[in-house]
């Protein structure tokens, strides 16, 4: 009988352990472009996807493929340095399996980041945007299939998925580097083609003020576990039909380089305030 994502999982948690003496209880994970934070860490110790067992490995450029743990101001933190998308052709189970890793490695807070077409047009490509929401039009679900009670519940609410307490700490953070962070639905798509200017249209009517390709599945197994999560995408374009030029991967990634610094700056701020609510809580 195969091993089940439970015990690979625990296998996976199992190997990373052995690795480093380090136990964050906060983890991080780096999208396209914004994979700098990561050699920021203190003593870090960095492990390639390929040695974890059973780990997916990402394809896409501006992914490097690393885990790296290590510290921010004294505080353990776990950051993946890249993803991997359904658009790659991994199944949901397969893009959420790092999820699943770092829940069994002890985290309970999650913050994950994107980079994201910008559908408000009050938003500005190079904007940090919190996820307040979002809407899942990927046709996937994580959870779909079999429950497994060891990871969660059969049933979980999703009313708050994004953290309203996180995101008063992200503004509270942010504040103190003197920007403003404001907030919004991000909706996602399987991808990998760009969106058109008629569903552009469509999201808007919706209620989306941002679309990218990732983050909801890894949210959806995140809140599955009991951890908290915190939603940051950079707008590293402007969506179909708002710019006329054609949206390219090149540009997301330029542009995702171009807001490392103040991301980085935000999270080195931010992985603190987080640290001291979870020892108090």
């Amino acid at each position: 009988m195969a091993d089940t994502v439970f015990e690979k999982a625990t296998a996976a948690a199992e190997f990373v352990g052995r690795k480093t003496e380090s136990r964050p209880k906060i983890a991080i994970v780096l999208g396209s472009g914004l994979g700098a934070f990561a050699e920021q860490l203190e003593g870090a110790t960095a492990i390639s996807f390929a040695e974890i067992p059973h780990f997916p490995q990402s394809t896409v450029p501006g992914h490097s493929g690393k885990l790296v743990i290590g510290k921010v101001s004294g505080v353990p933190v776990a950051v993946m340095q890249g993803r991997v998308h359904a658009y790659e052709g991994y199944s949901p189970e397969e893009v959420t399996f790092p999820v699943r890793v770092l829940g069994r490695m002890g985290v309970r807070t999650l913050v994950l980041t994107n980079a994201a077409g910008g559908i408000n047009e009050g938003l500005k490509q190079g904007q940090l945007v919190l996820i307040a929401d979002h809407i899942n039009l990927s046709g996937r679900n994580p959870v779909v299939g079999a429950n497994d009670d060891r990871l969660g519940p059969r049933f979980f609410d999703m009313s708050e998925g994004y953290s309203a307490r996180l995101r008063e700490l992200a503004h509270e953070a942010a504040r103190s580097m003197e920007f403003r962070l404001d907030e919004g639905v991000y909706l996602s798509v399987l991808g990998p083609s760009f969106e058109t200017p008629a569903e552009i249209r469509a999201f808007r009517t919706m209620g989306a003020d941002l679309v990218g390709m990732s983050t909801v599945q890894e949210t959806i197994v995140a809140r599955h576990m009991g951890m908290e999560v915190l939603g940051i995408s950079c707008v590293t374009n402007l969506a179909a039909g708002i710019q006329k030029e054609p949206l390219s991967h090149e540009e997301v990634m330029a542009t995702g380089r171009a807001v490392e610094k103040q991301l980085a700056g935000l999270l080195t701020r931010l992985v603190p305030m987080i640290g001291e609510q979870l020892k108090s809580g």
